[in-house]
């Protein structure tokens, strides 16, 4: 890649550092996806060794690359993003990834490509470790900035993405000790009533 195709492609980047995302830091701002990209890449970097049999390498490139169609479309929250924005923000990255030079069109599209399917054991990891990350955030964020259906979803959320591994289906209900541990002291719900 030349210089300067290196730094169109980084300017790209660049944006998600403004893009916020729903959730808040622990210190009261609006988090950016940038900074949800990079904590979801060192998370795997960490866990390297609870899963010997998987390319980790791999697995950090899927977690910095996952939302850059965000650079192009902002942050939709989960529960508000329609199959429409999908696929906006598929056609609007698949042109960036296309006007990329070889080999990072091929490497980037083969990369999004695997994640989307789903079906190695690496884009299974990512893509668990995505939804879990959002939840850690969650919790680390002061309890007003959660919405109502939060209260539950935080407790649910990406629950059927963790079953293939012990590991992280332990990480889950850590996390969600966490969330029950949060709203408790808050004394904002019965959370025996919320399903688990």
């Amino acid at each position: 890649m030349d210089v300067r195709q290196l730094l169109n492609a980084l300017h790209v980047a660049e944006r998600l550092k403004d893009t916020t995302r729903h959730c808040d830091t622990s210190g009261g701002r609006r988090e950016s996806v940038a900074e949800h990209s990079w904590r979801l890449a060192l998370m795997a970097y960490l866990m390297r060794d609870e899963f010997p049999e998987a390319d980790m390498d791999r697995v950090v490139q899927m977690c910095l690359i996952h939302d850059l169609g965000e650079a192009f479309t902002g942050d939709i929250p989960s529960f508000e993003k329609t199959r429409a924005d999908e696929e906006k923000e598929d056609a609007l990255l698949r042109a960036w990834v296309t006007s990329l030079p070889e080999p990072h069109r091929t490497g980037l599209s083969a990369l999004y490509a695997e994640m989307e399917a789903r079906q190695t054991l690496e884009a299974r990891i990512y893509k668990a470790l995505d939804g879990l990350e959002a939840v850690i955030q969650h919790n680390e964020a002061d309890l007003s900035t959660w919405e109502e259906n939060e209260y539950a979803l935080n407790l649910t959320y990406c629950d059927d993405r963790v079953g293939f591994s012990p590991y992280l289906t332990a990480l889950r209900e850590a996390i969600r000790e966490d969330t029950r541990e949060k709203l408790r002291k808050a004394k904002t719900i019965d959370t025996a009533s919320v399903s688990s």
